[in-house]
This record gives C-alpha cells, structure tokens and sequence, in this order.
C-alpha cells in the first residue's frame, strides 16, 4: 500500500525559494571585494541568483555540466551557487589555497566548464588556465570597476547579470541529481570528487538544524567564517536560509579584527569555524580587551580542538563552545559533541571531558570500530578502532573513479580516522590512520597530545608525530611552534604534559620549530613536518632506554 502523500521532491533550489516568500526581507550582510559592507536580503539573492541561472542557460551550461567557483564567502558566491544548483547543473567549489598543481587536476577531472572567481584569484587563474582546456569562460565576482585585466578573456560578474529576467524556471529533475562537487585536500595520492546530491544535502540539512546538531533558528545571525569551498560551508549554504537566519558572510578577511567587528556590529550569536579563527579571534581580544556581547554558541570542526578555547571563551566570554566532526565524503556532519541528558546533569567542569570528544552521531548515520581484519570493536571508550559510517549523506564512492564504490560489505565507508566510541556514544578521533603511531603493538594518540601541548601558555601550535625506534618500532616527538616573543626549554613542555598523559605516551623529544604548515583547509600538514624532519634521529638516551 502506497502512502496518500503529495510527491514533493527534495531539490535544493527549494530551499532559496522558501527562504525568499518566507523570510524574504531576513539580512544577507558580506564584506564586499571591493571594501565596503554590503546589505541585501533574501529576496534579494533569490532574484541574482535567478539571474544568474539566465545567464548560464544562455551560455548553454545543460543539466550536469560542472560549473566552477573560486573564491571566498559572498553574496554574489551565494547566487551564483543556487544559481547553478537551481537548473540542475552542478556547483564545483573550488579551494584557492590549493597548489596550482592540484587545482589544474581538479578542475580538469571534473570538467569544469564556466568558472566564477574573486578578483584576488586572477594571479592563480593565469597560471592554471593554459593547462584547463575546458574552462570556457570565466567571470569575476567584482562589479566593473574591480574586475582584473587578465592575458585571458573574462568578464565582470555586476554587467553579466544586469538586466537579466529574474523568472527562471528552477527544479523539476530527479532528487538524486548531482548537485554539488568538492575534492578532497589529497594529501595521500591526487585528490578525490566527492558527488553531492540534492537529496543527500536537503537530508543533510535537516539532520544538522536539529537541536542536538547546528541548531539554528529565524532568531539567530549567523556568522559564516567556513568558506564556501570546504564542504558546503559545513551545510550552513542550506541551513541558515531554511530556516531565515540573518546571514554574514566576511569575504577574505578572516583575521581577528575582522571577525570581532562583524560580530558586534551585526549582532552575531552563531558562528562556525576552524581552531585557527578562534585563535586569532581570542588573541584580538586579549591585545585589545574586546568583548563579546551577542555572541552565544560557536561550532568548531576540521581539527582537534584545543581546551583551552573552549575554557577561555566559556569563562573569559560566556560562549558554548560545540564540538563537531565530519569530513567531506559525509556531507560533512556526522557527529556534534552536545550533552546527552546524562552528562547535561554533571557540573560544567566535569562536561569538558565530553566537550573534548568529536560527540554523538546525527539520526540516520551510524557507525561502527573495526580492527585491522574488519572485526568489530566494543564501544568501551577505551578500545581504538578504524572508524566507519553509512547513511544517505556519506558518499558511495568518487566521482570519475572506475573502481566502483567505496564501501565494504555492510556498506560502511572507511572514514580514515582512528577513534574510540564510549558507552554513552561520544566517539573521539584519536588519530588519522596513516598518523597513527604505533609503539610496542599500541597506538598513542598524537591529537591527545596535542591538545594537552596546546594548552602550554607558551604554545602557538603542536604537533606530535612518530618516528623510528630501534625497540619500539616508533616513538612519539612533540614539535613546538611558540608564541611570538616567548623562548622555552623541552623539558617545560614534558614537566606541563606529565600526568596528563600515559607515561608510555610521553614524548621522546620537544623540537622548537620557526613554523607548523597548515594544509589548504586549516589542519597541519604532517607530511610536510616529516619531509622538513628528514634526517632527524631520537636523541640517543631516549633511543636506547625507553
């Protein structure tokens, strides 16, 4: 028996529609290109980015065709994503702090046909556009007078768009249309496609506005500081405008002062970002004694997360600091690190522990440990395993690959992270798989190390990584970026970790480094660190005695 339901398909440019009848007068703020703050509405996007659906429909951009963007958080970015999304065509972010290298791949692989980019790409553009020979036509999200002379033919996005009917016809294909593209950083091997649909992010963003997720509301301002190409801005791109929260979108400018000016002049009570923008949001506040009056939750993702962010905006700023976990292939949101009822009852002090772990998983995902032989493991909170995750929003496989999916045969996805699952269902990443360090036949979790390391007032940034033991196989080192003007000692930081940690976890060596490479999306770049390290022996006691 079939139910008496009207059929309403889960396309995504239903989303903007009812964002626009609905909560059409609701504030789209972004720090334009060109400088100045620029204010627009709902209505307002949902008109350009009708606009821009002429435009593609003219340059003969069909159902399917990958449409590509370049650049940071901004209205113009916004219509131009729903858009291209709206007529079935697909939305390829693209990252500009890639090498040109991987992003002549990417866009390559993906065939990208048109291209939209901010004005500051222009340099990187020139480079790579020789060697992207599908590339067709590209346009910048600049109005005339900002729009950069180039050795290649392009256009101004204001002038492209003028005049153009604000009437196109959106929707009527299948929900399971592709609708987004995001390559993974590639750290291991060349990047990978990750094909969203526009049901798997439709489900995806009414999994991640409930409570015990993003929850966000009409009531709320939201600031963006996740760009636009890291995963669909953490879905944010479909959340806010469901439900008509006023929208703030910073452009390039992340930096501290930056930030803190936008949240107080626009009334931010939501924000989501990497530990990097809260860093340097809380180093401009103490150099400046800011304060934070409207700001109330903050979700941080994409690394560890430290605890001292999390005590310094609790006590210093009155802010819940929440936890979330994901990657690309889950769309991204796959777990939220919110009290469950038990450990809502415990004191704040005693929920920090929790606060610490990457949280409880999102309805309709689920997720298993396994070891090496794909067994099964308890969820005790104590045992490591490989992590993996099934459900309509993680993907199948890759786009472009000939190997088919990417599942195993319960149709679980291999996320790549080691973690650990307790009792009550916080799962904690304890490392990358192929970070892990392994000494004696045990894992040490480097991303614990790190954290309590972190928490050194000296420390700018730590990583810990493995390396070579003549008995233990491995042993852990902790590299040290300080602080400006600070100096220290190796034994400061083994005095400050002891007893925070295993003994057979302490590290063998403090290594004081000038600088700790981030990767394109904000997380240190371990490989690098080794390659930088090559040649690098344990001190001698340390390789003979432990």
């Amino acid at each position: 028996m079939k139910a008496l339901m009207q059929d309403w398909s889960m396309t995504l440019d239903k989303i903007l529609d009812h964002a626009a009848r609905w909560h059409g007068d609701r504030e789209v703020i972004t720090r334009s290109v060109e400088g100045p703050i620029v204010r627009a509405a709902y209505a307002d996007i949902h008109a350009g980015a009708k606009q821009v659906s002429h435009g593609l429909l003219e340059a003969g951009v069909k159902p399917g065709d990958r449409v590509a963007t370049l650049g940071w958080n901004s209205n113009r970015h916004l219509a131009v994503w729903y858009g291209t999304i709206g007529i079935g065509a697909v939305l390829h972010s693209l990252n500009p702090r890639l090498f040109p290298e991987q992003l002549v791949y990417i866009v390559n692989h993906a065939g990208d046909e048109m291209l939209f980019a901010d004005p500051f790409c222009a340099p990187l553009l020139e480079e790579i556009l020789p060697q992207c020979p599908t590339v067709r036509r590209v346009i910048f999200l600049s109005d005339l007078a900002h729009t950069p002379n180039t050795s290649f033919p392009s256009e101004s996005y204001e002038p492209w768009v003028a005049g153009r009917p604000i009437d196109a016809a959106w929707g009527g294909f299948d929900e399971n249309s592709a609708a987004g593209l995001c390559y993974t950083s590639g750290t291991t091997g060349n990047p990978k496609g990750v094909l969203y649909g526009h049901r798997s992010n439709y489900l995806h963003t009414m999994m991640s506005l409930q409570p015990d997720a993003l929850n966000l509301s009409a009531r709320d301002t939201v600031l963006l500081i996740v760009p636009m190409y890291h995963a669909n801005a953490w879905g944010v791109m479909y959340s806010a405008p469901m439900v008509g929260a006023k929208l703030v979108l910073p452009g390039q400018k992340m930096d501290g002062a930056s930030l803190h000016e936008l949240i107080e002049t626009e009334g931010v009570t939501y924000s989501a970002g990497v530990p990097t923008n809260w860093q340097m949001l809380l180093a401009h506040l103490k150099e400046t004694r800011g304060k934070l009056t409207t700001l109330q939750r903050v979700t941080v993702g994409g690394a560890a997360l430290p605890e001292s962010i999390i005590l310094t905006l609790r006590d210093d700023y009155g802010v819940d600091v929440i936890q979330g976990w994901g990657m690309t292939e889950t769309s991204p949101l796959g777990t939220v690190s919110v009290p469950s009822s038990k450990v809502a009852k415990l004191s704040i002090d005693e929920q920090i522990v929790y606060k610490l772990k990457q949280g409880r998983l999102l309805c309709n995902l689920d997720l298993k440990l396994v070891d090496d032989e794909d067994r099964r493991l308890p969820h005790d909170g104590t045992t490591f395993g490989r992590l993996m995750i099934k459900g309509p929003t993680v993907a199948s496989g890759y786009y472009g690959d000939r190997h088919g999916d990417a599942l195993d045969d319960e149709g679980f996805f291999d996320t790549g992270d080691v973690s650990t699952i307790d009792a009550d269902g916080y799962m904690q990443i304890t490392d990358r798989a192929k970070d892990v360090i392994k000494s004696g036949g045990e894992w040490i979790s480097s991303i614990d190390v790190e954290n309590f390391a972190m928490g050194h007032r000296k420390a700018a940034l730590c990583a810990v990584i493995g390396v070579t033991h003549p008995k233990w196989d491995e042993r852990p080192i902790l590299l040290v970026q300080l602080k400006p003007g600070q100096a220290a000692e190796g034994h400061e930081f083994l005095d400050f970790l002891d007893g925070k940690i295993p003994k057979w976890w302490m590290p063998d060596d403090v290594v004081f480094v000038d600088e700790i490479p981030l990767g394109p999306t904000g997380k240190i770049d371990k490989k690098l660190l080794r390659q930088r390290l090559t040649g690098y022996s344990l001190p001698f006691d340390a390789a003979v005695t432990r």
